[in-house]
């Protein structure tokens, strides 16, 4: 009677076991042999890449200069058209960019227009990119113009914008210099090291560093700076004359500033900024709208600057209604300088976020329109090129440029295949410097103000766009929201140095918190999925499946463990405590082979009541490995500690999905120490620990059948003599 009760109780167990179970085979892998360590060969190695023959020579070079790899394969039937359309309009539209971004950097105009010409051609040599157009650019030329203010203040000089001042210090001390010589030395000092920081960065192949600044940061980089520029142009659409606020809260300060001073404004400003407005921003909306369908777009900024020249110079806005126009403009090119090194000291932190910030626009564009158009492009090679760009055009009265978004963007669906549209537009803003530059003496800087608004509508938009990204990550939008506020609210500097802060807590915060679940098993395959997401997912007997997706490590381990006991619903040191306790009271009421006092039934179960122990529903627990990237010996640790205390309550602890470095890691780290079978060593899928699991689980049922059966016998041998013991 008692073998058929087995037998049927048996059967109901196998019932709830996964098909095929009982065939479980283990794999063997055998790994290749690790590289052994050879000085010998690292000599050679080194020996062979500083070996100066012509061939490594004419290597070095191609790789330096990539322009001689593209131009003998140029063709001049099909590529040189669309160069030169793309390069006359993009030198269109950069003049009047470059003379209002000189504006924004606190420079003279004349001094953007180098920057645009200069750094083009330099680039043009030195590029991977075929389609990056290199100059000056808003959010750098801000950053430039706080540096050169904080500098002008500490010099003595009176804070405004690129005006020339009756005031003077000595430069070097030997050379007297104003207001306006001593900003555009401060400006090249700082490009100066720009330059040199970006080449160094590109020499040891930093530019991973790069990937740091992610496009929600950037993005929302972009828009704070977009409003911190936005918010600096609105004295010269006003015809304002307030003090200018760089550093910590200038947004707000500056704010505060225009409206204590707005009955001043200047009217005949005010309304050409207006008039301005109304025409460039409808036609450029046309522009982006039908890009596809025009062949060109329609220059209107240009047409406006023109036209707003000789309305001023005709109708003498300056002398009638005290309008701010732009002034003389020389012509031609000064002899180059050295920057001032005695300001490298004042400047060397400032430089230090413009040239990742710079790097990290031009490798971004360089790549998105390298893999549009299907040719390679190197990252360290265009950190070195926008280096060399900053670096050498600073010895000719540059500051610090990089790819420009709108112009690139222009320059790309206009035509352009090469960089040979970069010599087009330099060629356009060389006609600029040689002739035509003294026309715009009577430009109004309220105009040059509104053309630094207009080209900021494309960071202005992600406004909109910040829905979209709440529905996508959470996370990305928290992020974007912190960048764009504290560049804007707090300063430029500090909002990309609190952007990547923040950015990188959230990297950590994700994986100290990860997502934990329970697996089962989908019906009638070998996948094993989230229970709590999907339906019809099949748990498996007294078996418990648990998934960790990140990496183990010191910051996560209490969360790790936490969120295990809390799914599997076993916290193996509080059942270790209660089954000890209740062996302890109960030890000295059931022994046999003790002189023990006699207790009633009823003392019997109330001792047994005291201390409930759960019941367990489980005897193996697979951690699923595969989210698992690497471990630090905390996490070792922890997987070691998790494995024992199960094991203290009769419970196996298995792992799956481990990759090879974390087999080596627990190979190394005693992972197999106490173990008899080294089966037990991490399972290369779910599927195998689990047959492995019930494979195991059948054969220590069978062997509890045998001693039960034992045990029985014996205790019915054993009531039968205490019962000689009763009285009668």
């Amino acid at each position: 009677m008692e073998s058929c009760t087995t037998e049927h109780s048996s059967d109901m167990l196998n019932s709830h076991l996964p098909e095929s179970s009982s065939h479980y085979i283990p794999v063997k892998l055998e790994e290749y042999e690790p590289p052994v360590f050879s000085a010998k060969k690292l000599l050679k190695k080194a020996k062979e890449s500083c070996q100066c023959d012509r061939r490594s020579i004419v290597t070095f070079f191609l790789k330096l200069f990539p322009i001689f790899e593209w131009l003998p394969r140029y063709s001049i039937k099909t590529q040189l058209l669309g160069d030169i359309i793309s390069g006359l309009l993009v030198g269109i539209v950069a003049i009047p960019q470059s003379i209002s971004y000189s504006i924004l950097a606190s420079q003279d105009p004349i001094y953007g227009l180098y920057t645009n010409f200069f750094s083009a051609i330099i680039y043009f040599f030195m590029a991977t990119s075929h389609h990056n157009c290199v100059g000056s650019f808003g959010v750098l030329c801000l950053m430039i113009g706080e540096s050169v203010n904080r500098q002008l203040k500490l010099a003595g000089f009176e804070s405004g914008v690129g005006a020339s001042s009756l005031e003077n210090v000595t430069l070097n001390g030997t050379v007297a210099c104003d207001k306006s010589c001593y900003a555009i030395t401060v400006a090249t000092t700082l490009t100066f090291l720009v330059g040199l920081y970006q080449i160094l960065l590109g020499v040891f192949q930093l530019g991973f560093i790069s990937t740091y600044l992610s496009e929600p940061l950037l993005s929302g980089f972009v828009t704070g700076s977009s409003l911190t520029i936005l918010t600096s142009q609105m004295n010269l659409l006003l015809g304002l004359k307030i003090p200018r606020h760089d550093g910590m809260g200038s947004f707000i300060l500056t704010w505060i500033e225009i409206f204590k001073y707005i009955q001043q404004t200047n009217i005949c400003d005010l309304v050409t900024s207006l008039i301005a407005l109304i025409l460039i921003v409808p036609i450029k909306e046309i522009n982006s709208l039908y890009k596809d369908k025009m062949k060109a777009p329609f220059p209107m900024e240009l047409l406006v600057v023109i036209a707003g020249t000789l309305l001023s110079y005709f109708f003498n806005f300056k002398e009638r209604y005290k309008s701010n126009i732009c002034g003389n403009i020389p012509t031609g090119f000064k002899q180059p300088v050295v920057p001032d090194m005695s300001l490298l000291p004042n400047v060397a932190l400032d430089a230090l976020p413009i040239a990742i910030i710079g790097f990290a626009m031009t490798v971004s564009l360089s790549e998105i329109f390298g893999k549009k158009h299907g040719y390679p492009v190197r990252a360290n090679q265009e950190m070195i090129a926008i280096g060399m760009g900053n670096l050498i055009p600073s010895f000719f009265y540059c500051f610090a440029s990089c790819a420009a978004l709108s112009k690139t963007l222009l320059k790309e669906s206009t035509g352009c295949h090469t960089q040979i549209s970069s010599l087009i537009s330099s060629f356009v803003l060389l006609l600029v410097l040689l002739w035509i530059a003294p026309l715009f003496y009577s430009l109004q800087t309220c105009i040059l103000g509104v053309v630094t608004i207009v080209n900021l509508r494309g960071g202005l938009r992600k406004f909109f766009d910040t829905p979209k990204m709440w529905r996508i990550s959470k996370i990305d939008t928290v992020i974007w929201w912190v960048t764009m506020l504290s560049s804007s609210l707090v300063s430029t500097e500090l909002g990309l140095l609190i952007g990547v802060c923040f950015s990188l807590l959230c990297i950590i915060f994700r994986t100290q918190r990860p997502r934990a679940t329970l697996l089962g098993k989908v019906s009638d395959s070998e996948i094993y999925e989230d229970q709590f997401t999907y339906k019809k997912i099949n748990s498996i007997a007294n078996i418990k499946i648990y998934r960790f997706d990140t990496s183990l490590y010191y910051a996560n381990k209490d969360y790790f463990k936490r969120s295990l006991f809390q799914k599997t619903g076993v916290n193996p040191s509080l059942i270790a405590a209660m089954q000890q306790k209740g062996k302890e009271k109960n030890e000295n009421c059931f022994s046999f082979k003790f002189n023990c006092r006699k207790v009633t039934k009823k003392e019997a179960k109330k001792a047994s009541t005291d201390v409930p122990v759960p019941s367990i529903d489980m005897h193996t627990l697979i951690i699923d490995c595969g989210a698992m990237q690497f471990l630090d010996s905390v996490g070792l640790s922890v997987l070691k500690e998790t494995r024992q205390d199960y094991k203290k309550i009769g419970i196996q602890v298995l792992l799956a999905n481990c990759n090879p470095s974390l087999r080596h890691l627990l190979q190394a780290g005693g992972w197999l120490t106490g173990m008899e079978d080294s089966e037990l060593l991490p399972f290369h899928s779910i599927h195998a620990a689990v047959q492995f699991a019930v494979k195991q689980s059948q054969a220590q049922r069978k062997s509890k059948v045998v001693k039960d059966s034992f045990l029985s016998s014996e205790a019915q041998d054993l009531s039968k003599d205490s019962s000689l013991d009763e009285p009668l």
